[in-house]
């Protein structure tokens, strides 16, 4: 019986300390399956509700370049360099992903993202996102706690886009032109 218990308790340790650390998010979106494989393989269509400005090229190796701030200098406007990873139209996508400017340490690094779309009907879609690769302590931390806010914002605009139109950026780009502005001398 002591074997038994001793055996068992080793492998519990053992699977809880081989789990990966993941942020996964859903939502459900009131669009068919094909609408949102495009807003997530488009220029226009990552515009209409993640940033207000991307380079996209939907395929392996292709540019994935979310620019949040796109008046900041190269390699600090967001997710500058990402590319796509795999592609399954319509149903899955990946790409790599990095840290905010703010977290430079973590940022260096790459995690994953894989995006899965699976039809409810005709009329809406499933959207689940999971996001893995992440280290552990110090700016990873902060990171991982970070896009797991984040995340559910880009979710909560994707549902808006086809509730309500496209996000406006207008409001968002004043007040990155305004944090750019030299103080005055």
């Amino acid at each position: 019986m002591r074997r038994i218990l001793f055996a068992t308790l080793f492998l519990f340790g053992f699977v809880c300390h081989a789990q990966e650390r993941a942020i996964d998010k859903q939502v459900v979106v009131t669009a068919p399956i094909e609408a949102v494989w495009e807003a997530w393989t488009s220029k226009a269509g990552i515009e209409s509700f993640f940033a207000p400005e991307a380079e996209v090229e939907a395929r392996v190796g292709g540019a994935f370049h979310i620019h949040m701030d796109p008046y900041a200098v190269p390699g600090m406007k967001g997710a500058d360099d990402m590319r796509y990873m795999a592609l399954q139209p319509p149903t899955m996508l990946s790409f790599d992903w990095n840290a905010p400017p703010s977290l430079p340490e973590a940022r260096r690094q790459r995690t994953f993202v894989v995006v899965r779309l699976a039809a409810v009907d005709g009329q809406s879609t499933r959207v689940t996102l999971h996001h893995t690769g992440w280290g552990d302590g110090g700016e990873w931390d902060k990171t991982f706690v970070y896009f797991d806010k984040a995340w559910g914002y880009v979710l909560g605009n994707l549902k808006k886009r086809y509730e309500v139109g496209p996000q406006d950026w207008a409001a968002w780009r004043e007040q990155l032109k305004k944090a750019h502005e030299l103080p005055a001398k």
